[in-house]
């Protein structure tokens, strides 16, 4: 089996591209920017681990779910 490169190098172009945009987000909604969820437009929240199990990025829905590693 062979390693097709442009598809490689596709697939990798498009996971930096949604890391910096995820990054960029998460940057604006923590800065307290209103950042709306892109399915439902509703305003994202932040939780902290001291008011919920996880702390993350959510929208009420549930369309949005970026959990954050604080450790």
């Amino acid at each position: 089996m062979s390693l097709d490169l442009s598809k490689f190098a596709a697939l990798q172009k498009s996971s930096k591209q949604s890391f910096f945009q995820q990054k960029k987000l998460v940057t604006q909604v923590l800065a307290g920017q209103k950042v709306l969820c892109q399915e439902c437009q509703q305003p994202l929240k932040f939780s902290s681990s001291e008011q919920a199990e996880h702390s993350g990025i959510f929208c009420p829905k549930g369309c949005t779910d970026i959990q954050l590693d604080c450790s």
